[in-house]
């Protein structure tokens, strides 16, 4: 574990460009300060995913040059204990580069060469070179994009997925428990034909399913590297084989089957794949804002709102009203899918940014895409399992708000006409009485018969209900 970083003392580095002062302590060099100087933008430093993923993608270049007869035994190991210190240990300090930088990440990659570099020498005594050695048959043009790819397949795989699979579970469970609670279905916020808390919850849960097969297909391309473009797509100063071999360590490495891109130019000058992504996770957000608006309707009061149920208790509401409790957990969903349906706005636009043969936005692409990742995940899981999970149903309301709904009449349209229908729900409606009760005044059937048509779980199926079964 390293020292916080001490800028009272500094020592010279040097680089292409000429000399210039660096904090004493600092892992990185020359390069790395210049971007530091010239990018104070945002100080938003590249996700801490986003660099243990760059970290796997450089051990493997150097096991990949190794196994080619490139890189010499001792430096791939002096390599490999750098990036694991890395990936197990915090260095964030030592990875300070603006977010907001050259459009390569060239500025990210250097400083991830730098440190490694001399991590390498700290631990083992074997020199090794930011350029020769750490970026061996690699350009920042192709590292950057593949650890695009490499962090959003981590983080989908081991993150949201998983949430996302907690959370069908979690209304599976609920929609079995409450298969037997009807109440007011609802269109425009308006009064419509019964249905099942479990049909909504079943709903809901439809709707996460589909989510969780369009990132898997779009999984499948984002397995795909461009390793061994290199500069610009041919591959320059690279073995033809050097993607393949990347591809195969990181596969050992994280359990995740990559393999090349088919057309390593597509992974330079765009990042369509990346915009996939984004655009299932901005679904996705579509979604998980629907569940959470109908979660927050349904506990809305408890008195002068729908009252249908009450979400778990889990903060004070108010800072002045006492007793208030408020839906908190939707709320912040609600939130999450804000941002990330804005961060798919950013998205669009960088991947448009690809002139010629290199996109030039990669690293504000980077940030965007790993936020909405990791805050789709962690908030299925609170919804999940501090909404979802606890809410208990007002039956007693539900069955009041069931039993005095003029629409129940819609069942007898195929027996009276939807003009007779529509009279009788109008004089339920003006007399405030039971449609049951006016039906048995306006038209000649019997009440056990409209008791039949009109019973609100028998509608909960479907079909025509004037129809004897």
């Amino acid at each position: 574990m390293s020292n916080p970083i001490n800028t009272t003392k500094t020592r010279l580095e040097k680089d292409s460009m000429g000399t210039l002062d660096v904090p004493s302590n600092a892992l990185y060099g020359a390069q790395t300060q210049r971007a530091i100087n010239n990018f104070p933008i945002s100080n938003t430093p590249m996700p801490s995913s986003f660099i243990k993923a760059l970290c796997y993608v450089k051990q493997a270049c150097a096991e990949s040059n190794q196994q080619l007869g490139l890189l010499s035994d001792d430096k791939t190991k002096a390599i490999q204990a750098a990036t694991q210190a890395v990936i197990q240990g915090d260095y964030s300090q030592h990875f300070p580069i603006d977010v907001f930088q050259t459009g390569s990440g060239t500025s990210t990659n250097m400083n991830a060469n730098e440190v490694l570099a001399t991590l390498a020498k700290q631990l083992t005594g074997v020199d090794t070179h930011p350029n020769d050695d750490l970026n061996m048959s690699q350009s920042s043009n192709d590292i950057i994009p593949t650890t695009i790819h490499v962090a959003a397949s981590t983080a989908l795989t081991q993150h949201l997925l998983p949430a996302l699979m907690h959370l069908n579970k979690t209304l599976a469970e609920r929609e079995k428990e409450l298969n037997h609670v009807v109440k007011t279905g609802r269109t425009h916020l308006m009064d419509a034909m019964p249905i099942k808390i479990s049909q909504e919850l079943a709903c809901w849960r439809a709707q996460i399913n589909d989510n969780i097969q369009r990132l898997r297909d779009t999984q499948k391309r984002l397995q795909k590297l461009p390793q061994g473009g290199t500069a610009v797509g041919t591959g320059i100063n690279a073995d033809p084989q050097f993607g393949t071999l990347v591809s195969q360590h990181l596969s050992t490495m994280t359990g995740i089957s990559f393999e090349p891109m088919d057309n390593l130019f597509v992974g330079l000058s765009s990042q369509d794949t990346a915009l996939e992504l984004s655009g299932q996770l901005n679904v996705l957000a579509a979604s998980l804002m629907k569940i959470a608006n109908d979660l927050r309707w349904m506990n809305s009061g408890p008195l002068a709102g729908l009252g249908e149920i009450q979400l778990p208790a889990l903060q004070p509401g108010s800072s002045i009203m006492p007793g208030k409790v408020n839906p908190v957990i939707p709320e912040a969903v609600c939130m999450v899918a804000a941002q990330i349906m804005g961060n798919h706005t950013t998205i669009t636009v960088g991947a448009q940014s690809g002139t010629f043969q290199l996109n030039v936005m990669l690293p504000v692409i980077a940030l965007n895409l790993l936020q909405s990742i990791e805050i789709a995940a962690t908030a299925s899981t609170q919804l999940a399992n501090l909404a979802i999970k606890g809410f208990t149903v007002n039956e007693e309301n539900l069955q009041k708000t069931l039993s005095a709904n003029p629409i129940l009449v819609t069942a007898l349209n195929t027996v009276v006409g939807y003009e007779k229908g529509a009279a009788i729900a109008k004089a339920a409606y003006q007399s405030g009485r039971p449609v049951l009760e006016v039906a048995l005044e306006m038209t000649d059937l019997d009440e056990a018969t409209l008791k039949d048509y009109l019973n609100p779980e028998r509608l909960t199926e479907g079909g025509n209900p004037s129809v004897a079964t």
